[in-house]
Order: structure tokens, then sequence, then C-alpha cells
């Protein structure tokens, strides 16, 4: 299948790929295997948010966040290889800054999951680690990273 024809079907357009904000790439490919570098939910270059779930930022705006962190990793992805390249998804890691006693954090994770699913049908079906953190970097509320197998 053509993922780049599903994107359009589901009228997702990957965003450009979020400049680094430390020493890092945004992904990088060994064998059949890219891995991202922890994305963040950036929106036209700027945080769609700050501050931890459970507090200042919603566990359902924390969802929204988690897609928009897992579509800018999906836009490594495409940067370094084609997105139809994409054979399945193997893992998703997901951060969320967590107020103390805040344990949701599957649920906010499965704002990337589910898209990742819309997207990829079956080759969506990934493992998984939803893992509350005490703060992530410039105080956004989520961040995720994937290992992608491509062709």
């Amino acid at each position: 299948m053509k993922w780049s024809a599903r994107l359009t079907e589901l009228g997702i357009e990957l965003p450009a790929v979020a400049a680094p904000v430390a020493a890092y790439v945004p992904a990088v490919r060994t064998g059949s295997h890219v891995y991202t570098s922890g994305q963040l939910p950036f929106v036209d270059g700027e945080l769609a948010a700050t501050g931890k779930v459970g507090a200042e930022v919603s566990p359902e705006e924390a969802k929204q966040y988690a897609r928009t962190a897992v579509l800018n990793a999906l836009a490594a992805v495409h940067d370094l290889v084609s997105i139809d390249s994409v054979v399945r998804i193997v893992k998703l890691v997901g951060y969320v800054a967590s107020s103390e006693g805040f344990g949701g954090q599957p649920a906010v994770i499965n704002g990337a999951s589910e898209v990742l699913s819309e997207i990829f049908g079956d080759a969506g079906a990934h493992a998984r680690a939803a893992v509350g953190v005490a703060e992530l970097p410039l105080g956004a509320p989520v961040e995720v990273e994937l290992t992608v197998e491509v062709a």
C-alpha cells in the first residue's frame, strides 16, 4: 500500500521536520530500521502547549499533543526515507510530563497509537511504553519516539 495515498485519504499532511533543540538528528537509519529522536508536539516551529498533564494540561489535550508529536516523528522518518517504504511500526515510546498522582499515561499515548493504526492498519500495530516523567524538554507535556521497519 502507498502510505502517502492513505495520508491523503485521511486528510493528514505531515508537517515539516521539527528542528533539533540540541545536538542530535531527527532520525537515523541502520539496516532496515529507522529510529527517531524524541519528538515534541511542535506546530509551525512552536510548542503546542507546555505544562504537566493532570495539572496545566488535561489528559484529553495531551492525547491530541501525542498525536501531533507522532506525526512529527513520521515527518522525520519521511525526511530520511519515503513514508511509502514503511513496512511496519515496530515500537512507540511515549513520555508524559505528569503531575503528582497522575496515572493516565497509557490513555494519553493512545493519541499517538491510534493515528498510527489509522494510517498503517495492521502494519501500525506496535510494541509500546507509556512512561510518566517529572519534566520534559522545554516544558512539553508529551514526547514520543518511534522505531520503524522500512524496505
